[in-house]
C-alpha cells in the first residue's frame, strides 16, 4: 500500500513536470520567429511525458481502489464456449452471428423504408454515404470478376458487412463469431457454391466439367482436389488470423492486468478494426479472384 501511494505521488509529479515543460516548450516556440524545430520536438516529448505521468496515476488508483490484482493462468480454447438455448447446446459464436445478422437486416429495412425511397437526383447527407460503398463495391466487383452481374456484388456487401461487424463486437470483449471455424466454414461454402454457380450458369455444367479437365483430361482429379481445397484454404486462413489477433488482445490484457487503460484501446484499433478489414478484403479478393475464374 505505500508502495502505491509512493507511485501515485510520482506520477502526479511526473505529469505536473511535464505539464509545466510543455508550458515552457511553447511560449519559446511562440517567442521565436521563426519557430524552432527544436522547441516543436520539445512540446511533444513533454505531452509524452504528461501521457505518461496520467497513465501511471490511473493505474495506481486503480491498484488502490481494487486491491492488487492475483495472477491467474491464461487459457485459449479453440473451441468457443457452448451454451443452452431452448434446449439446445450452442456455441456462443452461434449466437452473436444470429444478433448480428438481426441487426444487420433491421438496418437494411430502416434504411430501405426511411432513407432509399427518399432518395433525390443530387445525393447528399447517407445517401451520398451509400452510393459511395455500393458504388465502391461495384466497380471493385466488376474489376475483379468482370461481367459477373449485380448479385455478386450484392453477396460481396453482404459478407464484409457480417465479417467487419462479426470483427467489431470484440471490441466489447465478446468473442468475434470469426474466431470459430464453424462460421468461417460456413461462410467460405456458401463462397464456394457461388464461384460453381457462377460458372455452370456461364458455361453450363458439361463446360464447367470441360473447363476443369482443361488442358487435357489427366489434370481432372488434381483440378477437382484444387477446387475443392478453395473453401477449406479460405476458410483456415479467416479462422487463423482472426483467431491470431484475439488471442494477442487476450494476452495484452493478461499482461497488464490492472495497467490495460487506453494501451488495449489503441492496439484494439488495429486488431479488432484494421486487421480483420484487410482479412475480410483478402476474402472478398479471393471469392472474386475464383468467381473470375470459374467464368472465364
Amino acid at each position: 500500500m505505500l508502495l502505491n501511494l509512493i507511485l501515485l505521488g510520482v506520477s502526479v509529479l511526473i505529469a505536473v513536470l511535464g505539464y509545466l515543460w510543455r508550458r515552457s516548450a511553447d511560449a519559446k516556440l511562440r517567442a521565436a520567429d521563426p519557430p524552432r524545430k527544436k522547441d516543436k520536438r520539445h512540446m511533444s516529448l513533454a505531452a509524452i511525458v504528461v501521457v505518461i505521468g496520467g497513465y501511471l496515476f490511473l493505474t495506481q488508483l486503480i491498484i488502490l481502489i481494487f486491491g492488487q490484482r492475483e495472477s491467474e493462468s491464461l487459457e485459449f480454447s479453440l473451441w468457443p464456449e457452448r451454451v443452452d438455448f431452448l434446449g439446445f447446446s450452442l456455441s456462443i459464436t452461434v449466437i452473436y452471428t444470429w444478433i448480428l445478422m438481426a441487426a444487420l437486416i433491421i438496418a437494411a429495412v430502416m434504411l430501405r423504408l426511411f432513407v432509399v425511397r427518399k432518395f433525390e437526383d443530387n445525393p447528399k447527407g447517407i445517401q451520398n454515404v451509400l452510393e459511395i460503398i455500393v458504388e465502391t463495391v461495384q466497380n471493385y466487383t466488376d474489376s475483379q470478376a468482370h461481367g459477373a452481374g449485380e448479385f455478386l456484388c450484392s453477396y460481396v456487401l453482404t459478407v464484409s458487412a457480417l465479417l467487419t461487424a462479426s470483427a467489431l463486437i470484440e471490441l466489447f470483449r465478446m468473442r468475434a463469431p470469426a474466431t470459430d471455424i464453424t462460421m468461417t466454414f460456413a461462410l467460405a461454402f456458401m463462397t464456394f457454391i457461388v464461384i460453381n454457380a457462377y460458372g455452370i450458369k456461364r458455361k453450363g455444367l458439361g463446360g464447367r466439367i470441360k473447363t476443369l479437365a482443361s488442358p487435357t483430361p489427366v489434370v481432372f482429379v488434381f483440378r477437382v482436389i484444387a477446387e475443392l481445397a478453395i473453401p477449406v484454404s479460405m476458410a483456415c486462413r479467416l479462422f487463423g488470423n482472426m483467431l491470431g489477433g484475439m488471442i494477442v488482445m487476450d494476452l495484452l490484457y493478461s499482461a497488464l492486468g490492472y495497467g490495460a487503460v487506453g494501451i488495449p484501446s489503441v492496439v484494439g484499433l488495429f486488431f479488432n478494426v484494421f486487421h480483420p478489414i484487410i482479412q475480410t478484403f483478402i476474402f472478398v479478393t479471393l471469392t472474386l479472384t475464383f468467381t473470375n475464374e470459374a467464368i472465364e
